[in-house]
This record gives C-alpha cells, structure tokens and sequence, in this order.
C-alpha cells in the first residue's frame, strides 16, 4: 500500500462511566473519516457527550461479511476509520478480528488506542491472582454444554475469567459449583456503573446468594474463579487416573492402561498398579 493508505483505528470506549475515556480516544474519533461501531443509536448517544460530530456506519457479526470489501476499501482509498465496541475494548469477545487481519494481510496501518477493558477491569479488583489468567469468553447456554465446557477448563492453573448475563448468572453459577468445587471466585457486575458490585467467596456460596438475589440478576457480569493451584505433576496425576477409569469401564485393564499411557506420556507400570490397587480397594468395599 502507498503512504496515502488510511489507518484503521481499534479504539476503546466507556463501559459504562463515560469520564473513562482517553483524550488521545477522544481525539481519534473527532479526527477521523468514519467511525465502525456495533450499534449507531448506542454509539451516538457516547460521541454526542463527546461533542463529536462523526460519520457513523454500522459493523456488527451479522454484516461483518458484506461490510469487510468496503471499509478495506476505504482504507486504501486514504480514508481513516475508527473501530469500536457498544462498550469497553473492541474484539474482546466482540467482532472485528476479521477486519484487522484483513487490513494487516494488504498492509494497511492498524493502530491500538487503548482503554477501557471489563477483563482487566475486573480482574484488577477482584483480589485473585493475576500473573496468569484465561479469558474465555460467554459459556455455552445449554446445561450440558455449559458443563462439558467448564470440565474442559478444570485444569487450567490461572485464573479463570468469563462473561455471563445476569439472567444466566445464577445457573453458570451452579454449575461452576458442581463442576470446579469450592473454588475462591468472584462476581463483578455492572462494572464502573452506579449499581457496580463485587461478591467474593467460594463459588458454592457465590452461587447461593446470587440465586437468592434478584438484583443481583441484573445487568452484565464478570465472573472470575480460582485457577487450579495443584501443582503440575498433581494436576497430571489425576487427569491420568481419570482417564484410565474412563477407559477401564469399558476395556480390558491392560489395553486401558496401554492407552491411557499413550494419551497421557504417563508410565504405563505405574497406571498399571494403580489401577490395580483402585479395583481391589473397588472389590473390598463390595
């Protein structure tokens, strides 16, 4: 692309307290040619506080497709174009990745200008540790599904940090619950808005008192959970038995060990007499 090639800007807007937004954002958005955003209604309302008078055009999921071709062709038309999310950081858990690889692939400037995050945001106040943490995004909506999800997440030593909406919120978690144990965790709700709150505790209690709580129901919430703290070779240990039980269920003890070894690495002498050791304790007890 030439010097004359427009730069797409990926800007951070409020999450909710509209004094959190930078100057250098403020300035981007009165400056450049047109402003992307998910919903023009919503976005008017922030550029209006702003005093930015702006052209808006509409990028969500749903015309993401049809919508790539025209902004990729204003950008090497020299246009300069400003991507941004209903709230918080665009592409954290919304559209708009697709726009920037794009951009990238033809050589086009793609320029961060960083703000506000719930991810960060939360986690900053939550009192979890933070060195390592996960984001995944929403779970699954379906019980099953959202319970397979979070026993694929079990093992995962950082902190854990999702989103959910309130009306969902009591249900995730339960499941939280069930699936990961007493975990420590933490709620945080409408996060820089006039009803923030932040819950913490086990996430059994944590589950009990927003089911009991109506208000806290409401609204748009991070939820953040305890890594698992074993150490790795526990953490191995125990996905190896798991997946040697699995197994043993259904096969010969000596075919599920070799297998077991096989997808693990572990030692197969060893899952061996552990296994074992597991069906004589198992014939015992009967």
């Amino acid at each position: 692309m030439t010097e004359k090639s427009g730069v797409l800007y990926v800007v951070a807007t409020p999450m909710g307290n509209l004094g959190d937004i930078t100057h250098r954002a403020c300035r981007v958005l009165a400056d450049v040619d047109l402003i992307a955003c998910e919903d023009t209604r919503h976005s008017r309302v922030l550029l209006g506080h702003l005093g930015i008078d702006a052209s808006l055009i509409s990028y969500h999921e749903h015309n993401e497709a049809q919508m790539l071709p025209r902004l990729l062709g204003l950008l090497a038309e020299g246009k300069h174009i400003a991507l941004i999310s209903d709230a918080g950081t665009p592409l954290i858990n919304d559209p708009g990745y697709v726009l920037v690889r794009a951009a990238r692939e033809r050589g086009l400037a793609v320029a961060p200008i960083p703000g506000p995050s719930a991810v960060t945001c939360a986690l900053s106040a939550a009192g979890l540790p933070s060195d390592r943490f996960l984001f995944v995004g929403f779970p699954p909506r379906g019980e099953q599904a959202r319970r397979t999800w979070l026993a694929s997440l079990a093992r995962e030593p950082g902190t854990l940090i999702c989103y959910e909406s309130g009306r969902r919120a009591a249900a995730t978690l339960s499941d939280l619950a069930d699936v990961l144990g007493p975990r420590r965790a933490v709620v945080a709700r409408e996060l820089t808005k006039r009803f923030e709150t932040f819950l913490a505790a086990d996430l059994p209690a944590l589950a009990a008192r927003v089911a009991e709580d109506a208000e806290q129901q409401l609204g748009e919430l991070v939820i953040l959970i305890e890594g698992d703290l074993r150490a790795d070779a526990e953490r191995d240990d125990e996905h190896q038995r798991t997946i040697l039980r699995i197994l043993a269920e259904e096969l010969p003890l000596k075919q599920a060990v070799a297998l077991t070894a096989r997808i693990t690495g572990g030692n197969r002498n060893r899952l061996y007499k552990e296994a074992l050791t597991a069906r004589d304790a198992g014939s015992d007890s009967e």
